[in-house]
């Protein structure tokens, strides 16, 4: 099991680096031919990257939409991270200070994490609208999210595993020196569920996540009288002709 996992993280780690660099490539180059930012929208460059921070930090857009939807979305992604910094541990000799200082919330966020996608999920089903367009790999990818968050909560709160033995695991893999993985079957199911997001993260919704840097909608200057906009394709025509 240590080397099927070994060789299952090298494998999910390659293709989730060369999937995002090609999907981020792809999003970079696709044409924005007009102005089209959500209105309100700033007029300046500035106003911009404030306008992306409250949308990343607060979901702002989600807030002014519908509240009950940004609280299940804003109490999984929040708590989601404070998860992801507490599992930097597992990476890092020594741990850094202020993973340190995180640990207990991330431990407790793990709760949230889970209610929050339980939330999520539930609107699926209750929410006409929604459930009828929700398709299949929706209902997945939700049901992966939770797999790997009920997982992670029976390994701390129920059925303790060796972290001490997953630490030294990874961070061998890190130094291409794998170590023996912890005989552990709840470990084994919550190492799969995040090896399959890894592996199915740059090809599923998730891609929103560096999606919203590059959406139009929100990244553009609302200055379509005082500069002239013009996409790269049409200003290399232009350069052309010239």
């Amino acid at each position: 099991m240590s080397l099927f996992f070994a060789i299952l993280f090298y494998a999910a780690a390659a293709i989730f680096a060369f999937g995002m660099i090609y999907k981020i490539a792809d999003f970079a180059r696709t044409p924005a031919p007009l102005i089209i930012p959500t209105t309100p929208a700033p007029t300046t460059q500035a106003g911009v990257w404030l306008r992306m921070f409250r949308e990343v930090a607060f979901f702002e857009s989600l807030f002014k939409a519908n509240l009950w939807i940004w609280a299940f979305g804003w109490m999984f992604h929040m708590a989601m991270f404070l998860v992801l910094a507490r599992h930097l541990r597992y990476f890092t000799e020594p741990v850094w200070f202020w993973v340190d200082i995180v640990q207990p919330f991330g431990l407790y966020a793990a709760f949230g994490m889970a209610a929050g996608l339980g939330g999520l999920w539930a609107r699926r089903f209750l929410v006409e609208r929604i459930r009828y367009i929700s398709t299949p790999s929706d209902h997945l990818m939700l049901a992966l999210l939770l797999g790997i968050a009920l997982s992670g909560i029976t390994m701390k709160f129920v059925m303790h595993t060796d972290i001490v033995g997953v630490k030294m695991f990874f961070l061998g893999l890190m130094r291409f020196d794998p170590q023996p993985l912890p005989a552990d079957p709840v470990l084994y199911v919550h190492l799969g569920l995040v090896a399959l997001l890894t592996i199915i993260f740059p090809i599923s919704k998730l891609l929103h996540a560096p999606g919203l840097f590059f959406s139009p909608t929100r990244n553009m200057v609302d200055n379509p009288r005082e500069v002239r906009h013009q996409a790269a394709w049409a200003a290399a025509m232009d350069t052309k002709k010239s």
